[in-house]
C-alpha cells in the first residue's frame, strides 16, 4: 500500500523554505567558485593566469567561474590596455566571506584527517 505525497520535484522546490545557510552556499558553493574565492582571498589582485596557476583550473572552466562570481557581485574584473591584463579583485560582500574561510580551515585543522605521503 504506498501513500500519495505531495513531495517537492526540484532541488530550487525542495529549497525554496530553506534558511540563509543553504542559500548562501548556493551562491558560493561550487568547489571552483571557493577555490577561486579563497585564492583571491590571499592577495589584493590577480591576473587571469596567476589565478590559473596557482588554482590549477583549466583557463574554460576558470574564465566560466569568474563570469559567475562576477554576475553574483563577488568578484571585482580589471582591464589594462598596456600591456593587456585582466585582473580580478574580491568585492566588499565577498571580503566578508573571509572569517568563514578563516573558521572553516580552523575546523578542517581540528577534524580531517589528511593523509600524508608517508602513509
Amino acid at each position: 500500500m504506498s501513500s500519495i505525497h505531495s513531495e517537492p520535484d526540484t532541488v530550487e522546490e525542495k529549497n525554496s523554505g530553506a534558511c540563509p545557510v543553504v542559500e548562501a552556499i548556493e551562491e558560493i558553493g561550487s568547489q571552483w567558485r571557493l577555490v577561486v574565492l579563497h585564492d583571491l582571498y590571499d592577495s589584493d589582485e590577480k591576473r587571469f593566469n596567476e589565478l590559473e596557476r596557482s588554482t590549477g583550473a583549466s583557463s574554460r572552466t576558470l574564465s566560466r567561474v569568474l563570469d559567475d562570481l562576477e554576475e553574483a557581485g563577488l568578484v571585482n574584473r580589471r582591464v589594462e590596455d598596456r600591456p593587456i591584463a585582466t585582473y580580478y579583485s574580491l568585492t566588499e560582500k565577498s571580503r566578508e566571506l573571509c572569517p568563514v574561510f578563516e573558521e572553516l580551515q580552523t575546523w578542517a585543522d581540528a577534524w580531517l584527517d589528511v593523509e600524508t605521503a608517508d602513509d
